[in-house]
């Protein structure tokens, strides 16, 4: 069975139309007005604690996050400073205990 040039050539080009689009949603799934969002498990894993000491950091306020329907989201902004805040709070313990 032959398949003209042209046909092979035109639904290898809407093939990679359709890739293209797909690798778009794929990439724009896990961001909100341009910045990256992360679920409690995308969370848990990057800090390496359970669900239980995710739950309690946001209980405390020290992990601002968002709720959309039953889903928990954490903005990727949100996530660095709170790192950053404890990193700077692990600095100035160790200075002081010097």
């Amino acid at each position: 069975m032959d398949i003209e040039d042209n046909k092979f050539e035109k639904s290898i080009t809407m093939i990679l139309e359709l890739l293209g689009e797909l690798r778009k949603l794929l990439k724009a799934r896990n961001r909100l007005n341009g910045e990256n969002i992360y679920d409690n498990q995308d969370l848990c894993m990057m800090l390496k604690i359970s669900k239980r000491s995710l739950q309690r950091l946001r209980s405390l306020g020290a992990l601002p996050y968002m709720q959309i329907g039953q889903k928990t989201f954490y903005l990727e902004s949100d996530v660095l400073n709170y790192i950053q805040a404890q990193i700077d709070n692990k600095k100035t313990r160790g200075e002081s205990d010097s």
